[in-house]
């Protein structure tokens, strides 16, 4: 047997699912993230361009585009995927047009989830990350094939086909888009739209290239060679899955728990006078860099930004909408006390955890922190309380008390009986109040 067709088979038996609670707590995740992202521009622009593209497969891109742009849904580190924000609103969205719910959904979600994440191991994500290749808009096809192949019900071979055709409709990268209303977003939900069309094209007889891993096609094109192993790995992949505790890169996210960590120990910022922060090699260039009025991303990727704000305005990092028309004067001033490099020690760590090393010097002393893991990774994972406090800061300052209660209350139930319909038509009520 291929690849394909045991991973085929994988899908169309339905894998081995997680616990329930686990699925509910990332199903909540997302959904938190899904409302959250059409707040920003780019999800209005979002919405208000495929209000007339009412057809499953363009309701699965919209609303996988706009929980992957809140940059506030779930990553699984050593596949530099994010799976949530392509897998659940996929998921949701072709249960509640094919009437499924209960087991079939969250039989969908977890292959789906496995096939996002093996395929970003297999190809070495974080690393391929450097070159271009967005690991999660490589994969982002193959994993709506799996869900899609589960939910309509699709034969092993029909399954394999599917996973098949969706690797030839995928794309490793988008260039370098700017703007407030980047096609970074609107490519990441074509992607996920190209894997409802090769589970709906499988479905109607199309084949695909079954020995593709086994072939010469990544080679010849990526220049990878997958690892057929990480393909095959069956453990179950949801309880290595971070959730992102507010709104950033993650690859800023352990330089700012740091800071934290300090601040918390009782050393003021107004008393710092410099700051050394230390990243693995491979993401040094993607996080050491200053930002641009109107580009949402130069924010929620510079370190140096993250960092400032955990300083003097933590309780602003949940917000998705992070694109000041300026810096305030006391931020750019932290914020060129801040200095970054390469830290080659910290490879040991990496792409399990993705570290930092901050010094902090003030008149008096000298403060070192090491973090390898911040809150909700799997190492310091959330629990339904803190999943429940994240939802409430993210979506009630956008849709109100009431509003709010009703979307988590309908995200926790939708695995169990609550109905995929019933929560989509809840949130597209939210998302056009923000519009």
């Amino acid at each position: 047997m291929t690849v394909l067709d045991q991973l085929g088979a994988h899908v169309a038996r339905g894998g081995v699912v997680p616990p329930r609670e686990a699925l509910r707590l990332h199903v909540a995740d997302t959904v938190g993230a899904w409302i959250a992202g059409s707040a920003t521009p780019e999800g209005r622009a979002l919405l208000k361009f495929g209000a007339n593209r009412d057809a499953m497969p363009d309701r699965v891109a919209t609303h996988c585009a706009l929980a992957r742009l809140s940059e506030i849904d779930d990553i699984h580190l050593a596949s530099g995927t994010t799976p949530g924000s392509l897998i659940v609103p996929a998921a949701l969205t072709i249960a509640a047009s094919l009437g499924k719910k209960d087991a079939a959904l969250a039989e969908a979600i977890a292959v789906g989830y496995d096939a996002m994440v093996r395929l970003g191991a297999a190809l070495g994500g974080p690393s391929i990350l450097t070159r271009g290749i967005w690991p999660t808009y490589l994969a982002a096809p193959f994993g709506v094939a799996a869900v899609a192949s589960r939910l309509l019900g699709l034969t092993e071979m029909q399954a394999a086909h599917a996973l098949g055709i969706a690797l030839v409709l995928s794309s490793p990268g988008v260039g370098r888009p700017s703007g407030t209303t980047t096609s970074r977003w609107l490519a990441i939900g074509t992607a996920a739209r190209n894997g409802v069309t090769a589970a709906l094209s499988a479905q109607s007889g199309f084949t695909g290239d079954l020995r593709i891993f086994e072939g010469e096609f990544f080679s010849s094109i990526y220049g990878l060679s997958p690892d057929q192993a990480a393909l095959l790995d069956d453990r179950p992949v949801l309880r290595e899955v971070s959730f992102k505790p507010w709104c950033a890169a993650k690859q800023t996210m352990a330089a700012a728990q740091a800071l934290l960590d300090i601040i918390e120990e009782g050393v003021p910022p107004s008393t710092m006078s410099n700051l050394v922060v230390g990243v693995p090699p491979p993401y040094l260039k993607m996080v050491d860099h200053g930002v641009v009025a109107g580009e949402r991303a130069s924010y929620l990727t510079s370190v140096s930004y993250q960092m400032a704000l955990v300083a003097l305005h933590p309780d602003a990092n949940i917000d998705v909408r992070q694109t000041p028309e300026s810096v305030p004067a006391e931020m750019r001033d932290f914020m060129g006390r801040i200095s970054v490099r390469a830290d080659e020690d910290l490879l040991r760590h990496y792409p399990k955890s993705w570290p930092a090393r901050v010094v902090v010097t003030t008149a008096s002393a000298r403060h070192e922190k090491l973090v390898l893991h911040v809150p909700g990774d799997p190492e310091r994972t959330l629990d339904e309380s803190q999943v429940a406090a994240k939802f409430w800061r993210l979506v009630a300052p956008l849709v109100g008390d009431r509003a709010s209660e009703v979307l988590l209350r309908l995200s926790y139930a939708v695995l169990d009986g609550g109905g995929a319909k019933t929560l989509l038509e809840a949130m597209e009520r939210s998302a056009a109040a923000l519009v």
